[in-house]
């Protein structure tokens, strides 16, 4: 893994192991921003306050540790979990420069604390937001009607082929509550059928920067 520089000055990473970055290069916080804060966490804050996540691809933090920051502002009482099959090095976590970028340089602290705490347990980092990671792959993960949103960031379908599948699909899908919500950066059109076969109602919003599209998937109430 090497640390990187994208668009809009934050970092990523660059996975030797998938020959792709972590996030888009035209800007890391500006794709987490768009593509989970506002097409997902604000979307669901809409009705609710407290909300439980996963995400399925926890990588560098940057989405847990923005889902962190915006609970504090908009006063929600966040659960998140975090899938990872292959961590951050803690010394490549450490020079990450999201608090700086983000303009809160005195929460670096806070961001570490995502990469440092122990896995497979509950931390309450705050009153509106407890965090827990799970050393798996995506692709094993089970869990029923748990979760008010995913984040769905796994590597690109090229890279990461199998976790684009009607299998993983319908994983996710039995992981969301009734009315869940799925957001992801890909908007590819195999994917979407794959959700749509898996029972999700699929939107097609305004991508982020770089990109035409992106995606946003509705579980009906029962």
């Amino acid at each position: 893994m090497t640390l990187v520089y994208t668009g809009d000055g934050s970092h990523s990473i660059f996975s030797e192991r998938y020959g792709v970055s972590y996030h888009s290069r035209f800007g890391a916080v500006t794709e987490s921003a768009h593509v989970f804060i506002a097409a997902g966490l604000r979307y669901k804050a809409v009705v609710q306050q407290d909300i439980a996540i996963l995400e399925a691809g926890l990588g560098t933090g940057l989405n847990a540790f923005m889902t962190w920051l915006e609970a504090e502002r908009r006063n929600l009482r966040v659960h998140y979990t975090g899938l990872e099959a292959y961590p951050v090095a803690p010394e490549l976590a450490a020079a990450l420069n999201y608090p700086e970028e983000l303009g809160y340089p005195e929460r670096s602290s806070d961001f570490l604390q995502i990469h440092g705490c122990a896995w497979d347990r509950p931390h309450t980092f705050s009153t509106h937001f407890v965090f827990e990671k799970k050393l798996t792959q995506i692709e094993s993960f089970e869990a029923t009607e748990a979760f008010d949103l995913i984040y769905f960031d796994a590597f690109a379908p090229q890279f990461q082929p199998e976790l684009w599948t009607e299998a993983v699909c319908m994983r996710m899908y039995r992981s969301l509550k009734p009315d869940g919500v799925l957001v992801t950066y890909c908007a590819q059109g195999h994917f979407k059928r794959a959700l749509k076969k898996a029972g999700f109602i699929v939107e097609r919003l305004q991508g982020p920067p770089g990109k035409r599209e992106m995606t946003r998937a509705l579980r009906d109430a029962l």
